[in-house]
């Protein structure tokens, strides 16, 4: 709760020295003001509080105080729990129509909107990009309803780890693509970069023709809200966000710069997430490919499955 704090001082109040007021004094000064008083007396034994003051008023040197006329605000203000966890606890009820299902999804939703985290919406964007060795614009939220999204974050043209990570995609993405799903990645580097990266042989560590685009990131606003960008540096690190059609985050790792990243296990988890999601009474054991034994999320069920490794 706020609760609001008046004091007066005198019109003669002087806000070039630098000496606080002792408002204790200057309030028994003001008797009359019981309201004041009390409302003082109220805020001086709250706990964990907040005081912010406009800037410092002085009284000028006076044997008596006349009548009040100029005043000054103060206000202080406890801690109230945040939105987001009152929410959070909140959506957690929604767990038990859930069970209520007979094929009920072992998935979870996460409780906060304002990350991209496992099981929120993907943070929609429009971008330039270079496709086939032209500019093109792609939007995110395009593809919901249509394909599930690979979106991987690299931090910089031209450099070392990133043509492996990038070319070996490309390589692969005939396999995604039976598996409905696109490729997208991102760096900081204007399209023209992109582009000139894109006509550079691979013997010389370019990236030849790509079968997916290459986004430009310029402004960093998509870097930042996926939450990959290294601020002081002005570049991402190696995000990897797999979206499914509904435009949900599923899946996400984040690597460091100086580590690559596995196409064959975003494939295997990319079927793990699709399998569970064509049965979603089941789930996927570690690591988990197709054609294996899944499991069922219950304690006596999924001892057939612990019986049979």
């Amino acid at each position: 709760c706020d609760v609001v704090l008046r004091a007066y001082l005198p019109p003669h109040t002087s806000t070039t020295k630098r000496e606080v007021v002792d408002i204790d004094k200057f309030l028994v000064a003001e008797k009359e003001r019981d309201s004041h008083k009390k409302v003082y007396q109220m805020a001086s034994v709250a706990s964990s509080t907040t005081l912010i003051s406009s800037p410092r008023v002085f009284p000028a040197k006076s044997s008596s105080l006349p009548s009040p006329s100029v005043s000054f605000l103060r206000t202080v203000s406890s801690p109230s729990a945040s939105a987001s966890l009152r929410s959070g606890f909140a959506r957690r009820s929604s767990l038990s129509s859930i069970r209520s299902n007979s094929r009920r999804s072992f998935a979870v939703k996460a409780l906060r909107d304002d990350l991209p985290l496992v099981g929120n919406k993907a943070p929609d964007f429009e971008a330039e990009a270079v496709f086939d060795q032209e500019f093109i614009k792609v939007k995110l939220s395009e593809y919901i309803g249509k394909k599930y999204v690979i979106l991987f974050f690299y931090p910089l043209d031209f450099t070392f780890v990133c043509p492996t990570e990038i070319t070996a995609f490309s390589d692969r993405h005939g396999e995604f693509e039976k598996l409905n799903t696109e490729i997208l990645g991102v760096s900081v580097d204007s399209v023209f970069s992109h582009l000139a990266w894109v006509q550079t042989d691979r013997k010389s560590g370019g990236l030849g023709d790509l079968n997916y685009p290459l986004i430009s990131d310029v402004t960093k606003s998509i870097s930042k809200s996926f939450g990959v960008l290294i601020h002081d540096q002005g570049i991402a690190l190696r995000g990897l966000f797999i979206i499914d059609k509904e435009g949900v985050i599923q899946h996400s790792t984040i690597n460091n710069l100086g580590i690559g990243r596995s196409v064959d296990e975003t494939m295997r988890t990319l079927q793990a997430l699709q399998y569970i999601q064509e049965n979603p009474d089941e789930v996927c054991p570690a690591g988990w490919k197709p054609g294996e034994k899944s499991m069922k999320p219950d304690p006596k069920l999924s001892k057939e499955y612990f019986s049979a490794i």
